[in-house]
């Protein structure tokens, strides 16, 4: 919006001291009501809690609007904000986040964090304020030495989920498990256009954990339109041109709920249903591409020739 009468650099630099000081700022507050709740463990105090994360999702709302004046987003099935539900969405930049969480027909999003995050300023802090499970996965050298700690990180995570049930909630998973680059999927010899490869355990966890509370499943795409293939980069200088999502909402039935870790034959075809969401996904984002007359990501040469 801002590009329309200010240059570029210029609209890029407020912009970015938009997003950030929302991130410091909402940050700082969901940490003091996270003090205060452990000292007054009221509902009262929950509620303004969530209260004060929905500002933050509105000035990433606000933020977005100012960097990109087109923001378009699709929603196929009903969606409320009064439901529960579980988000899969590919991953091409932290901006994702910032998108996902500004969509205010969605209920307040969360994340399965990894337990190093919980360190980080504001980030680490706001998540666990908000009760968001901090993942500490047991490995199989760990589980070797002590089988005792079979299914330990399952019935960990359902006790830091147990306050998303008074509160509803948008469980949000990137399925690859990283942020796609040109590199990346040069290196994994993606099978996949537009998407790395992606990983089941992350999303049968967290319908293992929460299956039974959730509304539906969200199937995400997002699309990024800009100056280059950098999506930070292009919001920071001011040259996002613009925002494509779509959400695809999915039921969820019984054969996507076992014990992913376990159950070997469930493993499998909870991988098989997973691999032909992603070849759905991959035509879905050429589709995109292609309705909008967007320049394609470049594919690298080790990937043409596959």
């Amino acid at each position: 919006m801002l590009k329309k009468w200010l240059p570029n650099w210029l609209s890029g630099l407020i912009v970015g001291c938009v997003i950030f000081s929302n991130v410091i700022i909402f940050g700082t507050l969901v940490l003091l009501l996270g003090l205060i709740k452990l000292a007054l463990p009221f509902s009262i105090i929950n509620t303004i809690l969530h209260s004060v994360y929905r500002g933050w999702c509105n000035g990433n709302r606000f933020g977005l609007w100012l960097g990109c004046a087109n923001i378009k987003v699709n929603i196929n099935g009903d969606v409320n904000s009064k439901s529960w539900y579980l988000l899969i969405c590919n991953h091409m930049s932290w901006l994702d986040i910032v998108v996902l969480s500004s969509i205010n027909v969605l209920p307040a999003p969360k994340f399965f964090l990894k337990d190093e995050l919980k360190y980080v300023p504001f980030i680490g802090s706001g998540a666990w304020a908000m009760g968001m499970p901090f993942m500490k996965r047991v490995t199989k050298a760990q589980l070797a030495k002590n089988p005792k700690l079979k299914g330990l990180d399952v019935e960990r995570t359902k006790q830091s989920c147990r306050n998303f049930r008074n509160n509803p909630t948008t469980i949000i998973n990137f399925v690859e498990g990283t942020r796609y680059t040109h590199a990346k999927h040069a290196s994994q010899q993606s099978p996949f256009k537009h998407l790395l490869k992606p990983k089941a355990g992350g999303i049968a966890f967290a319908l293992e954990v929460l299956g039974e509370q959730f509304d539906a499943m969200l199937n995400t795409s997002v699309v990024y339109s800009g100056s280059t293939s950098h999506v930070c980069r292009n919001i920071l200088k001011g040259e996002l041109d613009s925002i494509y999502v779509s959400i695809d909402v999915v039921a969820i039935n019984q054969k996507m709920l076992g014990s992913y870790q376990h159950d070997k034959a469930f493993r499998s075809h909870f991988q098989k249903y997973v691999n032909e969401l992603w070849v759905a996904k991959d035509a879905q984002l050429a589709s995109i591409y292609a309705q909008h007359d967007l320049p394609e990501p470049p594919i690298c040469k080790e990937i043409e020739t596959l």
